[in-house]
């Protein structure tokens, strides 16, 4: 069912399913592209790290289930209903992975998220992924604003956040179960007039 709407939406039905997932040039030499099959062992092995499973409880248990989560990655972009990147060096090694979704064409907004693997930690390699999709979502998509929540007691996140240009908004509290019980979440935003 259609909703109807006094306003049109921000951005048309059609404009990112309609064409093929793009690749993202990202400074200093990395590409943002859409995972491979063989990209498998590097996205499984990310869930063995101490920290991303620190701050992630939805994880994949075997390379097979890691080739189910890419086919649903697919049929997001598809559905327009998320666009999946890893982060890579030159378009081979995978460096991490960022992630657009909750998209909602009619008010123009979306959730993105992120990850690095630990050897590519501390490089900024967080910060200019998410700078490189934030904007061709803003600038080239036309979405009016980003959001993105993370544990208030990540702060490698928040750091990631403020300096790819996520002001701090508030404090959802109790907002998310994670291991060790609920976290508070930061939220951040990024407009396209910042």
């Amino acid at each position: 069912m259609t909703r109807a709407l006094s306003t049109p939406p921000v951005i048309v039905s059609g404009l990112l399913g309609g064409s093929p997932q793009p690749e993202l040039p990202v400074a200093g030499g990395l590409l943002l592209r859409p995972w491979e099959e063989w990209d498998a062992p590097a996205f499984l092995s990310a869930y063995q790290d101490g920290e991303i499973r620190r701050w992630h409880t939805r994880r994949p248990t075997s390379e097979t289930q890691v080739r189910e989560w890419f086919d649903t990655y697919r049929q997001d972009w598809k559905r327009e209903q998320g666009g999946h990147w890893a982060i890579t060096r030159g378009g081979d090694e995978v460096l991490g992975r960022t992630v657009l979704r909750g998209l909602d064409f009619d008010d123009g907004t979306a959730v993105v998220a992120y990850w690095v693997l630990p050897a590519a930690r501390d490089a900024g390699v967080a910060s200019r992924g998410l700078a490189a999709l934030s904007t061709w979502a803003l600038d080239e998509i036309g979405f009016h604003r980003l959001e993105l929540d993370h544990s208030t007691r990540n702060h490698a996140s928040c750091r990631v956040a403020t300096k790819s240009g996520y002001l701090l908004e508030g404090t959802k509290r109790s907002a998310a179960v994670h291991d060790d019980g609920r976290h508070d979440m930061h939220l951040h935003a990024r407009i396209r007039e910042d």
